[in-house]
């Protein structure tokens, strides 16, 4: 597997991406800052790539869809967990 700083530079650009559109993709108001979810899209696109690759279909030419759905599914599912315990916890964040 390797990364390069270009390949860094990208997930970093496409986490910002997927970190709006996991928001996007859980129902409800989630009491975060837009920044907090940005920082949850860009794990999620970096974890979404290293299972993508370990699963074997990352290596397509051009724009890999499943890879990408993978990382909005585990964006969303991130942003589902932290503002819930944010909920739990009676925490608001602006």
């Amino acid at each position: 597997m390797e990364l390069t700083v270009w390949g860094i530079i990208t997930a970093l650009i496409v986490g910002l991406i997927i970190g709006a559109l996991g928001r996007l993709a859980v129902p409800g108001r989630q009491n975060m800052p837009i920044w907090l979810h940005m920082l949850i899209g860009v794990g999620a696109a970096l974890l979404g790539t290293v299972i993508a690759r370990a699963s074997g279909f990352a290596d397509t030419a051009g724009l890999d869809w499943r890879e990408l759905l993978l990382q909005i599914v585990l964006a969303a599912v991130a942003v589902a967990l932290v503002a819930g315990v944010g909920r739990r916890r009676g925490v608001t964040h602006r």
